[in-house]
């Protein structure tokens, strides 16, 4: 991933915090032909007490995809990808403060991601993913006012859903962050393309509105 030093970064916490809030990863890999392969999947971040970080989570049993990682543990080690998707929005150039005066300026996107280098394994066990779907559930079921549980469901069928997939994990070796949030531009600028987005009145522009503010509040720690 292209990143400028000023647009990089490395803080663990704010990289976790990005893939917790936006857990659907896609997962790039290449296959065992060398055609590159991409799956899209909610992924569950762990962090131990001394900062290793794993992610957990579930494929098909159809999906040929816990099969390669097990061809790949053969071998090694299969090498994957996973991108997350944090806050994105259109910055149009009418927002900048210097337009007015200069007119030197130019569209573009600001976003936030983070690429999380992995190796990965399945896990076929049972005992294993009901304790994964158990986490799942509880994580992002928290928010509903009668949150659902495994429980709720007959025990024969969910035996067949669980029966129907295999877990995957993903051992973390890099994480490397790009939050593209304006700060290229002068304070004055930030400020306008602050108010601009927030004049969009999406969630999405709000969230971009709230990293570009940020900029000037809490400098990124390189």
């Amino acid at each position: 991933m292209y990143t400028p030093a000023h647009f990089a970064e490395s803080r663990p916490e704010v990289l976790h915090a990005l893939m917790r809030a936006h857990p659907l990863a896609t997962l790039v890999l290449t296959d065992e032909a060398g055609a590159l392969d991409a799956h899209h999947l909610p992924l569950l971040l762990q962090v131990d007490a001394q900062g290793k970080a794993w992610l957990r989570g579930h494929v098909a049993r159809a999906n040929p995809l816990w099969q390669q990682a097990q061809a790949g543990e053969a071998r090694g080690g299969l090498a994957v990808l996973a991108i997350f998707q944090g806050a994105q929005a259109y910055i149009s150039p009418n927002w900048y403060a210097s337009k007015a005066e200069t007119h030197r300026a130019v569209p573009t996107w600001n976003y936030a991601v983070v690429h999380a280098h992995a190796t990965l394994r399945a896990v076929d066990d049972a005992a294993w993913l009901r304790t994964l779907l158990t986490d799942l559930t509880a994580t992002h079921e928290a928010a509903q006012p009668q949150p659902w549980q495994l429980s709720d469901a007959p025990a024969d069928y969910l035996d067949r859903m669980l029966a129907a997939v295999v877990g995957i994990e993903l051992d973390i070796s890099q994480l490397s962050g790009k939050w593209k949030t304006s700060q290229n531009q002068a304070a004055t600028n930030r400020a306008s393309v602050v108010a601009g987005l927030r004049q969009q009145g999406s969630a999405g522009a709000a969230a971009m509105a709230a990293l570009v503010q940020a900029v000037d509040q809490a400098p990124p720690v390189r």
